[in-house]
């Protein structure tokens, strides 16, 4: 099952961004060598950069230098990448098939990766890294799944119902 938009919409309000100019997904898929989940840019293109729940960061590769996923991703990966940190991955940090690549991040410390497939026709999946420890989480779903399962309350490693008691919200990043 893929979550939809409006499933989305319902828990989190109308989205105010919806960008429709496919150039900088392009230029960063062009970059890195993929091509992002259908489920990922639909939310993304539709929120633009946010704060989820005064809590999780989604970014838009159009945003602006502190709040561009193209530059997130890059820095994210040279940070990933560093032999230190690798340990603290399921697998390497990348954009190669069975690679994971840094998409979203939480101000409680944990960091969202989409599961590159290994294959073209697998479903791309969702890894929660939690960063004050060793420990990470597959999620077997995609990334609108794994969102929507957040905003509702349930525990995918971030727990929205600490920092929206009432109902999920966002905010535009400044």
């Amino acid at each position: 099952m893929v979550a939809t938009l409006p499933e989305i919409t319902a828990l989190l309000g109308e989205p105010r961004f919806n960008w429709s100019d496919p150039a900088p997904w392009i230029e960063l898929e062009r970059e890195l060598g993929i091509e992002f989940p259908a489920d990922f840019r639909e939310i993304v293109d539709a929120y633009g950069s946010i704060e989820v729940n005064g809590q999780l960061y989604l970014t838009h590769p159009a945003g602006h230098l502190l709040h561009s996923l193209g530059e997130n991703i890059r820095g994210d990966l040279e940070l990933w990448r560093d032999e230190d940190m690798a340990e603290f991955l399921p697998s390497r940090a990348g954009a190669n098939p069975g690679e994971v690549i840094p998409v979203a991040s939480a101000t409680t410390g944990e960091a969202v990766f989409l599961r590159v497939p290994d294959e073209p026709s697998s479903p791309w999946r969702v890894v929660v890294q939690e960063f004050d420890s060793p420990a990470w989480t597959l999620y077997e779903m995609t990334f609108s799944d794994w969102l929507l399962a957040y905003l509702s309350g349930r525990d995918v490693t971030l727990c929205s119902r600490n920092f929206a008691p009432d109902r999920p919200f966002y905010e535009f990043l400044p």
